[in-house]
């Protein structure tokens, strides 16, 4: 299975990236980023899904409600307000940009909604070169959905993030079952480096330079780290969903690297963060 998407190789048009359940080979997670300048009409089907500007604004118009996205200028300037679209509508959407639709299926349908994007928070993880930022929009305690959770990372040019490796590959005690993908931009046109590995019973192996564009898929596995080339501060969008009856995201540190985590305590949080000013 080709774990690792190039820019341009999943496009259709105004879609520069598609990913399916059906084309990932699992059963729920999905990914559109749309890139157009005028109308265009999205329809949901089975699936519950976000319109997440990366770059731009628009109008979502969907089961009869209208919501204004302010949007962003890019990914690395601010959060941005978002719109909940339930399974089974269709959405009309007006605007100028580039806009993530990730989606998860669901045999639930929740009421249309807006996200301002002063309630989606900004926490910063780990420290010195292991810093980065998580922008959580659709997470459990943050925006109520059936399966799906959404959520961004920032690392400053040098850094590694998704560190230590971890995975959310079994239903157990302290750990959920998510497929994950990670759709990349990286600054000035740079690269990043993404990893995964398995485990003897699941063996996995992708270690892929990373681009804007690029989109690296999790079914199983340790992940981690994201690496950001010095010079080049990494962005990804992290669109998760599982079987199991719970949303929720559980991980799991791989035992080799977990002792990172306590180094953390001496150092100091990366001084170039936050992205877009003070927290």
């Amino acid at each position: 299975m080709n774990l690792h998407r190039k820019a341009g190789s999943t496009a259709d048009a105004p879609f520069s990236v598609v990913v399916t359940p059906e084309s990932a080979g699992w059963g729920l997670s999905g990914l559109r980023i749309l890139e157009f300048d005028g109308t265009h009409t999205v329809s949901t089907s089975d699936s519950e899904a976000l319109v997440l500007p990366l770059s731009g604004s628009c109008t979502v118009r969907v089961d009869g409600e209208p919501f204004a996205l302010i949007g962003r200028t890019g990914v690395f300037d601010s959060v941005t307000d978002f719109a909940y679209l339930p399974r089974d509508s269709v959405a009309e959407i007006t605007g100028t940009g580039r806009f993530a639709l990730p989606s998860a299926k669901t045999a639930k349908r929740l009421p249309a909604r807006y996200g301002p994007a002063s309630g989606v928070p900004r926490e910063l993880r780990g420290a010195g070169n292991c810093s980065r930022q998580v922008n959580n929009y659709c997470l459990p305690n943050t925006f109520e959905a059936d399966q799906l959770l959404v959520c961004e990372v920032l690392t400053p040019g040098g850094n590694w993030s998704s560190y230590p490796p971890h995975k959310h590959d079994e239903a157990r005690e302290g750990e959920s079952e998510l497929e994950e993908i990670y759709y990349f931009e990286v600054a000035r046109g740079g690269i990043g480096y993404q990893r995964v590995y398995g485990t003897d019973e699941r063996p996995i192996e992708v270690l892929a330079e990373v681009r804007t564009g690029d989109v690296v898929l999790i079914p199983h596995g340790w992940h981690g780290p994201s690496m950001a080339a010095p010079g080049y501060d990494l962005y990804y969008l992290n669109v998760m969903a599982g079987p199991g009856p719970e949303r929720a995201w559980l991980i799991c540190d791989d035992p080799a690297h977990a002792w990172v985590r306590q180094t953390w305590e001496a150092q100091d949080i990366d001084p170039r963060l936050p992205f877009g000013g003070a927290q």
